[in-house]
């Protein structure tokens, strides 16, 4: 660990030198701004515990991060646009000016609930940020990264004794008692996968080919129909039309049809008796359809991650809620308030999706979807993934909604710095996903 606090305190001064960045202007350089001081001086815990993903780690792994602060003047460039950077930095003190590309820009005080969290976390900055007032910069080793990622890692490895953590008004009902005791003595009715999906996910680990896939697939003729349908959508510009199950096998390719078949089976799972759990789950189904969509559109824009296991990935990630809401439809007795029931969704999504995807088999790339898929600050590794691909489309997909004002911006978070190899122009900004409404509704059709 010291040499750690050496190599930051060393890059920490390289970094702060003026040097030429590319900005969003074409034959222009940003220069980055000098502090004015930099304090060595460690901040106290109970301070250093405001900042997400800090307030998350052991006291004892928080008090092992190098961190330093440090003071610009009004005006000063922190940090620019693609620039490489080894540190995370937060604001302080003062107003912060970020620009993500040549015509926008957002602004953020230290009195703002985002303040708590960094406004950068990439191997390269989404956006260029300027002081608007001098601020106090609070720069912690990009090694918090790591930490933070390696802890969520280590969560979903021990899937068998995650903690279900509620908040105390939750935390004292006895349904929710119940619930998270079925949770751990593994008694909650997990849903299957039919038996057509299975079949065929089974097969295709022995390298089976187009003529036995098909097979198995005929099993089941709403799943054919629905095939041939993806397969003569505009999604994969069909020349001419598609009449039989062979034929969409061959156009679709066999890993495509594999990740559609078992997202076709997926809604399937998504069915309650109960009216008011029903309307849930078709409200769940309707969010998960929308990730699962943005997901496939943003993984075909990339061209480095395979679009259909984009959108199993996306359609998989609130999967953990299918289980609560049956345990509900069991358990009448019980019930919760409808609004108690909804404020408990994201802390039990993450765990028991985990375990539903694990029980069916899913491989450990995708059993990991619903831990990370609103782990905003999960550093997956230095290329693009499609655990990546789920937090953008994810965190896209709250816009609009009220929860957005508590979430990063987009281009503050690891996922985002790797899109187009870290070339963070414009014109690849998540805005891809506004032009591409069309494509977007094509993509929920496959599945509806």
């Amino acid at each position: 660990m010291n040499g750690l606090k050496n190599l930051f305190f060393k890059k920490r001064i390289t970094s702060t030198t003026k040097q030429p960045i590319d900005s969003d202007t074409k034959d222009q350089k940003i220069l980055c701004s000098k502090p004015i001081s930099i304090t060595k001086r460690r901040l106290s815990l109970d301070t250093l515990k405001r900042f997400v993903p800090l307030r998350s780690l052991s006291d004892h792994a928080i008090g092992y991060i190098p961190h330093s602060t440090q003071v610009f003047s009004e005006g000063s460039v922190i940090f620019a646009r693609s620039q490489e950077s080894e540190q995370i930095l937060y604001l302080l003190k003062g107003t912060i000016k970020l620009q993500p590309d040549s015509e926008s820009y957002y602004s953020i005080s230290a009195k703002d609930t985002r303040a708590n969290l960094p406004l950068n976390t990439g191997k390269t900055a989404g956006a260029t940020a300027t002081a608007t007032t001098e601020v106090t910069i609070l720069a912690i080793s990009g090694e918090l990264n790591q930490l933070w990622s390696d802890k969520s890692r280590e969560e979903v490895s021990c899937i068998d004794i995650i903690d279900i953590e509620l908040p105390e008004e939750l935390n004292g009902q006895q349904f929710f008692n119940s619930f998270s005791q079925a949770y751990r003595e593994s008694k909650l009715s997990l849903p299957s996968l039919p038996h057509v999906a299975i079949k065929l996910k089974e097969a295709m680990a022995n390298k089976i080919g187009v003529n036995e896939a098909v097979e198995i697939i005929q099993l089941d003729p709403p799943i054919v129909t629905k095939l041939i349908q993806v397969a003569n959508s505009p999604l994969y510009a069909p020349i001419t039309p598609i009449t039989n199950c062979h034929d969409a096998v061959t156009r679709l390719g066999l890993e495509a049809t594999r990740s559609l078949v078992l997202g076709i089976s997926l809604k399937q799972l998504f069915k309650c008796d109960d009216k008011k759990l029903m309307k849930s789950m078709q409200e769940l189904w309707k969010k998960s359809l929308y990730v699962s969509s943005l997901s496939f559109v943003l993984a075909a824009e990339t061209g480095t991650i395979n679009p259909e296991d984009a959108l199993l990935a996306g359609l998989i990630s609130d999967i953990g809620i299918i289980p609560l809401l049956h345990f509900a439809e069991e358990n009448p007795a019980e019930y919760p308030e409808h609004q108690d029931l909804e404020n408990a969704m994201p802390y039990l999504r993450a765990p028991v999706g985990t375990l539903v995807l694990h029980t069916l088999g899913f491989s450990e790339e995708l059993t990991a979807i619903p831990h990370h898929a609103e782990d905003w600050f999960f550093d997956s590794g230095k290329e693009l993934t499609i655990t990546d691909i789920v937090i953008l489309a994810k965190l896209h997909s709250y816009i609009g909604s009220k929860e957005i004002k508590d979430l990063p911006y987009i281009n503050s978070i690891p996922a985002y710095s790797k899109l187009k190899k870290g070339k963070l122009a414009p014109d690849f900004s998540l805005q891809v996903l506004h032009k591409a409404q069309d494509r977007i509704k094509n993509a929920m059709q496959m599945l509806a």
